[in-house]
């Protein structure tokens, strides 16, 4: 009777541990999905984001016979450098372009045959004739940038066999663009002028170059205001405060900061340090300002949690040859740690270098051109740039928003690069 009970309890078992098992190995089988699921949408994501963008590292240009004589340009032939500035290059280009193509009459044909060439070109056949004036009276092939839209049939976007109501490149522009390209006057270069230009209203004229400017200004004042205050509040905080109500209440308030919305801090920058300070607005000096207290909890809770894994035998050694209080932390305790702040605080950044909804409330959503000089001057960041072009219509905004998702997300790779790379450098230390 025993033998028979004793039996049927290690029947009972080994069907429990079956079942346990085969739990924990669809457990397993739910965690590899779930990974292969995020890494499936991830790669998605980024194919996506590269086959859009890469068109933007590319521009064409066409190669048009421009007459420079001093009749065509309506100046003197003894011009001065400012009559040869404020020439006719508009009207050069314009005549050129109908001497190519003398069967154009039409007005409307005329319209479209103009727009084969960015309105960015007769600035820069002017600075090309106010760099060299020996140019004037002669005949010149000049490489001049394609509009837009005609960039986007050249780079193949464009199927000629839509309906001519149904895309923007018309009939008669296809019919040029295919002579040009037989002739061998167009030609496709590295797009140069997307990291050097700033931002304009012209799809093939755009460029982040204020952008990243912008950016880099809000992000050092980020920089030098969240990490040296970060690291000694959480210093205090761990190794000198007491363990009273107020830390208590200081710490709960650090833990809560952590979790408010980042638009609440762009909020408290527009009353604040705009309305009440009059600090100018759309300036890095109030992004950064606006992302240092941003970034702050990020900081403190990092580096308190460094600072908490060093050992209790560092101290204690440090405290027993006879250092003070200040001398341990600084000198043993802080080196030690220094990798988990380091890794905290450039995480944080990189954080805080993709918020846009702070920096929208404080004015950085404006249209700046020019590149900014200091942290006082007018600028956008890179996230602010790409929310601006994703809102325009054009065909050419779209590939140039996700081209600058790709220079910002190689920001994002290289901080985090950097935050892995400084923290076994320091832990080899």
């Amino acid at each position: 009777m025993s033998e028979k009970r004793g039996h049927t309890t290690t029947a009972t078992i080994q069907a429990s541990l079956k079942k346990r098992y085969a739990r924990e190995r669809r457990f397993q089988w739910y965690g590899r999905l779930a990974v292969l699921t995020g890494f499936i949408f991830l790669f998605v994501l980024l194919f996506d984001i590269i086959i859009k963008g890469s068109p933007a590292f590319v521009q064409h240009y066409i190669k048009v016979d421009i007459d420079l004589s001093a009749e065509q340009l309506g100046i003197g032939s003894l011009a001065s450098s400012d009559e040869i500035a404020q020439a006719d290059y508009e009207g050069v280009i314009k005549s050129s372009l109908r001497a190519m193509f003398p069967e154009v009459s039409d007005r409307k044909e005329k319209k479209q045959l103009y727009r084969l060439i960015s309105i960015g070109a007769q600035y820069s056949l002017r600075d090309r004739v106010l760099k060299n004036p020996s140019l004037i009276g002669t005949t010149q092939e000049v490489w001049l940038r394609a509009h837009a839209e005609a960039g986007s049939y050249l780079k193949g976007q464009v199927a000629a066999d839509l309906p001519e109501s149904d895309r923007k490149v018309k009939d008669h522009q296809i019919v040029w663009l295919d002579t040009l390209q037989a002739e061998g006057r167009t030609e496709s270069r590295f797009n140069t002028s997307f990291f050097t230009s700033g931002d304009s209203r012209e799809p093939e004229m755009a460029g982040i170059k204020a952008a990243l400017y912008g950016s880099f200004y809000t992000m050092l004042v980020t920089f030098f205001l969240a990490f040296p205050i970060g690291v000694m509040a959480a210093v205090y905080l761990e190794e000198f405060a007491a363990r009273n109500r107020l830390t208590d209440l200081i710490e709960i308030n650090i833990n809560n900061l952590a979790a408010v919305p980042s638009i609440v801090f762009g909020l408290l920058g527009l009353a604040v340090f705009i309305n009440f300070f009059g600090l100018p607005r759309s300036a890095p000096l109030v992004g950064g300002i606006v992302l240092s207290l941003m970034t702050l909890p990020t900081i403190i809770i990092t580096s308190r949690a460094a600072i908490q894994s060093v050992s209790p035998s560092i101290r204690e050694a440090a405290l027993g040859v006879g250092a003070s209080k200040l001398q341990t932390v600084f000198h043993h305790v802080l080196p030690v740690a220094m990798p988990g702040i380091l890794t905290g605080s450039i995480i944080g950044m990189a954080q805080a270098l993709g918020e846009s909804a702070p920096l929208l409330m404080i004015g950085m959503v404006a249209f700046i051109m020019d590149a900014p000089s200091g942290v006082t001057d007018p600028s956008t960041v890179l996230p602010i740039q790409i929310f601006l072009w994703a809102d325009s219509p054009e065909r050419g905004f779209t590939e140039k928003t996700s081209a600058a998702i790709m220079v910002l997300m190689a920001f994002l790779i290289l901080m985090n690069g950097l935050a892995v790379f400084l923290r076994k450098r320091f832990e080899l230390k």
